[in-house]
């Protein structure tokens, strides 16, 4: 049983993230990932030692080892080879042109990944925006269109939709049964998004639109032998699973063997490096801070909320006196998602809802409020999903100057995101 009292690290945890960043100095120290490093350790090392010490090592091991390590080496396998695609240009900056980078995101991101479609659009995006004053709400409903709400249709696009796949859901079943909530969702926030945006381009000083019109460059793609290094990532996270190796999910399988699919990831990546040329990650700006800074946070956010995982577990019975109807699960995961990793909190509550015809799955429709909870409300929060912090990361890189952890919720999420999603819910679940 898991005392209330190791649910504080993990609080700490998230406390540090939205509040060091705040505070004069403390902001400067904790820029560095390092730093970042140095807190996920002073925080998460305990925990493992305590879990350790009570005989719960294997529950640490199963979420370092098989749920960190496969979370980080995909979302690097999408941050290299999308990262060695550059599409260069500077594009009129209208409402018009922006949507449209964003629709084409939200589009490409439940076939390549949310981390794969946020990475390979955002430099073109930054770089169209570039001349704008405004800019800062085009990152908001970037991170929010693309890098969330776009992956709702298939395992590609998010990890708990990968999981439940996993579990035995077919690989159609987002596309044929999940379809009118992308569709809605999506369409309302490229609405909003085009209407706000507007709103802020008939703001613009008319020397920041002379620059933009004077500064426009035609789309020039290089690194295209990435495109194929993309196709193996997705192949990879396709095929290579026990469903179609089934020697992987022997219960006596050795890790190098259940960590079939992570060795891919490897080897593609260290392929994409090899095979670019320097001057194309050169011209897109290509840095590891971002993955760093997700690496580093995420190793304490993995460890600490190893204990908080367990303790919902050991309450699963209160939950589901508590909540019984599928729009429930739709906020009970979507809230705790922007606050935990998504893939793991989907999973809890999978095991919650009543059960469906196939075995360890939950029935349809609470496994389509699963579904819309873990992906959409991801979004809330820059720790919902990885590439929030990603996206973040870059913008903060070419100078745009981003919201607090708070300030992102209380000026955009709950204002903008929270309204959207529960009108969705109410007119589909």
């Amino acid at each position: 049983m898991i005392p209330a009292w190791m649910l504080i690290p993990f609080v700490v945890m998230l406390l540090c993230i939205a509040v060091l960043p705040l505070i004069p100095h403390v902001g400067e120290w904790w820029e560095h990932n390092l730093h970042k490093l140095y807190v996920s350790l002073i925080l998460g090392v305990p925990v493992g030692i305590w879990l350790c010490v009570n005989g719960m090592s294997h529950e640490l091991m199963h979420q370092m080892i098989y749920d960190y390590v496969p979370f980080i080496l995909l979302l690097m396998a999408l941050f290299v080879t999308t990262g060695g695609i550059c599409i260069r240009g500077d594009l009129k900056a209208t409402p018009t042109t922006n949507t449209i980078i964003m629709a084409i995101g939200w589009l490409l991101a439940s076939f390549m990944g949310t981390t794969g479609a946020a990475m390979l659009l955002i430099r073109l995006l930054i770089s169209t925006i570039s001349q704008r004053k405004y800019r800062v709400h085009t990152i908001l409903f970037f991170i929010a269109i693309v890098a969330n709400c776009g992956g709702l249709l298939s395992p590609l696009g998010d990890p708990p939709l990968f999981l439940l796949f996993q579990k035995g859901a077919d690989f159609m079943w987002w596309m044929q049964n999940m379809l009118p909530e992308w569709l809605v969702t999506g369409a309302l926030l490229l609405v909003i998004y085009f209407v706000t945006d507007l709103y802020f381009y008939k703001k613009e000083p008319i020397a920041n639109i002379r620059a933009d019109v004077s500064g426009q460059r035609k789309l020039r793609t290089t690194g295209l032998i990435n495109i194929f290094w993309l196709i193996c990532v997705v192949c990879s996270t396709m095929f290579i699973n026990s469903k179609y190796i089934p020697a992987m999910g022997a219960h006596d399988a050795p890790w190098y063997l259940r960590l079939l699919r992570e060795w891919a990831y490897a080897l593609i990546i260290c392929a994409s490096w090899l095979t670019t040329k320097k001057a194309v990650r050169v011209n897109n700006n290509y840095s590891w801070t971002p993955i760093l800074e997700v690496a580093c946070v995420f190793l304490g956010i993995f460890a600490t909320m190893t204990p908080a995982l367990m303790f919902l577990e050991n309450m699963k019975e209160t939950i589901q006196q508590m909540i019984s109807e599928p729009w429930q699960y739709v906020y009970m995961t979507g809230s705790l998602s922007a606050f935990l990793d998504n893939a793991p909190t989907a999973m809890v509550f999978n095991s919650m809802a009543p059960s469906g015809e196939i075995a360890g799955l939950a029935s349809d429709p609470f496994l389509k409020a699963i579904s819309m909870g873990a992906v959409f409300f991801g979004a809330l929060t820059y720790i919902g999903n990885g590439p929030n912090f990603m996206v973040k990361s870059i913008a903060e890189q070419e100078g745009i100057e981003m919201p607090s952890f708070f300030g992102y919720m209380i000026k955009f999420s709950l204002i903008v995101l929270l309204p959207v999603y529960i009108i969705v819910q109410l007119i589909f679940i």
